[in-house]
C-alpha cells in the first residue's frame, strides 16, 4: 500500500475516533471501551474496502457490515457521517429522545446502517443470512461482520460459524475484536476461550491475525481474506480496550463509562494532538 493511502486511513481512523468521543461526551455517558477498540477496522473498511454509496444506501450492489456488537454503533455513527451517509451534526443527538442514532445500531432508524443489532451473539446469525442471500442472487458482495471477543462466550457464535463454514460462505469476512475484555472484567477471568484463532480455524475457517490498531495491517488482511476461497475468514484483531481514549486505556471497567468534564475535554484534546501530527 501506498504511504499517502496508510496516511490517508490513519487520519481517517483518528478522525473518528476524535467524533465518536465528540458524541459520547455530548450525551455525558456510552460505551466507550469497544467504540474504541475497532475504530482502526471501520477506517479501513470505509476508507476504501467496502462498496459504499452514501446516496444510495440501500444499493443492493453494495458490501454489507453487521457491527454485532451493536453497543459500539457511536463508532459506527461518526464513520457513516464523516462518509456524508447524514450531516455530521446529527451526532449530538446520539441516544436522546426521537434521535435517529440510539444506543444500539437500529437499521430502521440510521441511514447507512444495514442490521440491527445488539443482543449479543445474533449478528453472526444475520450475517450468515445476508451472505446466503447474495450468493443465491449471485451477488460479489462481501458480508463484513464484527464480533467482540466477550461475545463469543455467547453458543449461538460457534453455532453460526460451524453453519458458515459447512456451506462455504467465503463472501463473509468476520472480524473478531480481541480487546480481552468484557462488562465485567477479564475475558480469561470471566469465560476463557482460549486462542479465538486457533477455535474459529478448528470450526472450518480460514483465519489471519493482525494487529488491530493497524490500519495497514488490517487492510492487507481483507485484501487477503478476498483470495480464500471455500471457506469464511475470520481476521483476529489484537486490540487494547479503549484504544487511544486517554482516560479508558488501562482501566479494566470501560465498557461503559461517564464521559464529561477535564477527562472527556483532555482525551479530545489528545485525539486532535495527533490529528494535527499526522497531517503536518
Amino acid at each position: 500500500m501506498k504511504a499517502e493511502k496508510v496516511k490517508e486511513l490513519k487520519v481517517f481512523a483518528e478522525t473518528i475516533r476524535l467524533e465518536t468521543l465528540k458524541e459520547l461526551k455530548h450525551r455525558g455517558f456510552g460505551h466507550v471501551g469497544g467504540c474504541m477498540s475497532i475504530v482502526e477496522t471501520m477506517a479501513a473498511l470505509y476508507g476504501g474496502i467496502m462498496k459504499i454509496d452514501p446516496q444510495n444506501p440501500q444499493w443492493e450492489e453494495r458490501d454489507w457490515l453487521v457491527l454485532s456488537k451493536g453497543h459500539a454503533g457511536p463508532t459506527l455513527y461518526a464513520t457513516l457521517a464523516l462518509k456524508g451517509f447524514f450531516p455530521i451534526e446529527e451526532l449530538q443527538t446520539l441516544n436522546q429522545p426521537e434521535t435517529n442514532l440510539p444506543s444500539h445500531c437500529d437499521r430502521n432508524k440510521t441511514k447507512g446502517v444495514d442490521m440491527t443489532t445488539g443482543s449479543l451473539g445474533q449478528g453472526i446469525s444475520t450475517a450468515i443470512g445476508v451472505a446466503l442471500g447474495n450468493r443465491l442472487d449471485k451477488r460479489d458482495s462481501y458480508t463484513y461482520l464484527i464480533v467482540g471477543d466477550g461475545e463469543c462466550d455467547e453458543g449461538q457464535i460457534w453455532e453460526g460459524a460451524l453453519f458458515a463454514a459447512h456451506n462455504k460462505l467465503d463472501n463473509l469476512i468476520a472480524f473478531v475484536d480481541v480487546n480481552k475484555q468484557q462488562l465485567d472484567g477479564y475475558t480469561k477471568d470471566v469465560l476463557d476461550l482460549g486462542d479465538l484463532g486457533e477455535k474459529f480455524a478448528s470450526f472450518g475457517w480460514h483465519v489471519i491475525n493482525v494487529d488491530g490498531s493497524d490500519v495497514e495491517q488490517i487492510h492487507k488482511a481483507v485484501e487477503q481474506a478476498k483470495e480464500s476461497k471455500g471457506a469464511p475468514i475470520a481476521i483476529i484483531l489484537d486490540t487494547k480496550k479503549g484504544q487511544g481514549c486517554t482516560f479508558a486505556e488501562d482501566v479494566l471497567l470501560n465498557h461503559h463509562m461517564n464521559v464529561a468534564g477535564d477527562s472527556a475535554d483532555e482525551a479530545i484534546e489528545a485525539c486532535e494532538a495527533v490529528l494535527t501530527k499526522l497531517t503536518e
